[in-house]
Formats: C-alpha cells, sequence, structure tokens
C-alpha cells in the first residue's frame, strides 16, 4: 500500500474512534470525557492533513483541485468545530463535524487530479486562497448551525410532544450564541480574505474571478449587515437564518459553483 492510502486508512481509524465514544456516550446519557474526543479526532486531522499535503504539494506548486479543496474544507470545519467546543458546550456538534470530515477525506484522496489543476502562484495568492477557504469552512458550519436551530425553533413553536432536536442539541441559546460566534469569526476571514485578494491579484476582475467577486461581496454585505443588526437592534431567531442561508448561498453560488463548472464541465484551470 503506498503511504497516502495508510494515512488515510489510519485517520479513518481516528475519526470513527472519537466519533462511536461521542455518540455511544451521548445514546447512554453518560458524561463525556472531552480529552478522549478531543485526542483522537485531533489525530485524524493530523493523518487527515498528512494526505493533503501529499496530494496538493506538488513541484510544481499547490494542486487547487476541486476535490482536494472540499477535503481541505472539511477537516478545516471539523477543526473549528473542535475549538469551538473547547469554550462552549456543544462537543456534541462534533457529530456532525466528524461524518463530514470523513467525506470530504475520501473524496479528496479518491477523485483529485494530480495533474488538473497545477497552479504557480506567489505566496499572497497561497494566502488569499487558505483564508477564502478558511472563510468558508466558517460559514458553512454556521449555515448548518443555522438550520439546526431552525430545527429546534420549529418544534418549540409548534410544541411537538416528541422534540427530537431540542432534546439532541445544546440549549437554543447556546445555539444561537456559537452560530454569532461563527459568523463573526467567518466575516472576518472574509473580509482579510478579500481586502488579500484585492491586493495581491492582478486582474481582479478577469481570471474568471469577476463573478466570484461580486457574490463574495453581496454575501459580505449580508453577514456585515446581520451583525450589526444583531448588535444594534437584536436580530435573532428566524431573521438571523434567514441571513445566514442567503449569505451562505450566494458565497457557495460565487465560489463552489464556479470551480465545479470551471473545473468539471468546461476542463479549465
Amino acid at each position: 500500500m503506498n503511504l497516502p492510502l495508510i494515512f488515510t486508512i489510519l485517520a479513518l481509524v481516528a475519526y470513527v474512534t472519537g466519533f462511536l465514544y461521542l455518540l455511544k456516550q451521548f445514546l447512554n446519557k453518560t458524561t463525556t470525557n472531552p480529552f478522549l474526543v478531543w485526542s483522537s479526532l485531533l489525530t485524524g486531522l493530523i493523518l487527515h492533513a498528512l494526505v493533503l499535503s501529499i496530494d496538493m504539494l506538488t513541484p510544481w506548486g499547490i494542486n487547487y483541485d476541486v476535490f482536494n479543496l472540499i477535503s481541505f474544507t472539511s477537516g478545516l470545519m471539523l477543526l473549528l468545530s473542535i475549538i469551538f467546543s473547547m469554550y462552549r458546550p456543544v462537543i456534541i456538534l462534533n457529530l456532525i463535524a466528524t461524518p463530514i470530515a470523513i467525506l470530504g477525506m475520501f473524496m479528496g484522496a479518491a477523485f483529485n487530479s494530480p495533474g488538473h489543476v497545477i497552479i504557480e502562484q506567489g505566496l499572497g495568492i497561497d494566502i488569499h486562497i487558505i483564508l477564502s477557504l478558511a472563510a468558508y469552512a466558517v460559514l458553512l458550519m454556521a449555515t448548518i448551525h443555522a438550520c439546526l436551530i431552525w430545527f429546534q425553533n420549529r418544534e418549540l413553536k409548534k410544541k411537538q410532544k416528541y422534540r427530537v432536536w431540542v432534546n439532541l442539541l445544546p440549549s437554543l441559546q447556546t445555539m444561537e450564541s456559537l452560530l454569532f460566534d461563527l459568523i463573526m469569526v467567518g466575516f472576518i476571514l472574509l473580509t482579510v480574505a478579500l481586502g488579500f485578494g484585492f491586493f495581491t491579484i492582478e486582474n481582479f476582475f478577469g481570471q474568471h474571478l469577476a463573478h466570484k467577486t461580486v457574490f463574495s461581496v453581496i454575501s459580505w454585505l449580508i453577514y456585515g449587515g446581520l451583525l450589526v443588526g444583531h448588535w444594534r437592534y437584536g436580530w435573532r431567531g428566524m431573521k438571523a437564518i434567514r441571513f445566514t442561508l442567503i449569505g451562505f448561498a450566494l458565497l457557495a453560488l460565487g465560489f463552489i459553483g464556479s470551480k465545479f463548472v470551471l473545473e468539471i464541465l468546461l476542463m479549465k484551470s
């Protein structure tokens, strides 16, 4: 077996170990040892990163193949989920982030094209791309989080007898606090990424970037408006959920949509 396959299998073992332990503790309603969960999942992330480094770092530059980016983003989402669970009582949310990381890792390992999208760029461009991916990962987490809050709100408003999401997830107040934590971090990363891009990318509105730029700026305005509305007028609940979903839909349309069309459908770098 080659080295990436060995790392992938070991990462899978670490991910599944942490996931099953957390799931078992949750189902049995027993106290979870956070250190066991974090150490297992972080071990998986380190191995995941080794697989990515082999696939992405080439003698010609960094391979920004779309499936490598999916793998990178899924791993980053799990890392952020672990970090947030270290200071808020939301460790249960790693049950969602871990399968996403596993799926992303396998998509990257199975479908990436080693010689397809090798981009020779300067350090500035690479930093811009990494910051953009980090913003995307955080805001994707915020979107998933907003959907979970919507499920909770729906059960509470309908006064359902069997409240699956209310019983499964942390309190609504905790969930909403984490949502705005995620949006704030994502907004800051997106702000820096856009600012960095304007100063480092020549012909920012060329190179298939015009639509990405427009969608990203509109998304940035929506997230910024939500944060201001939350701070100034106390926006929360369904209004926060709608802003979050619309903002991410535009961001995804500009980034993932165009990336998929250019690489997969049109076969362009």
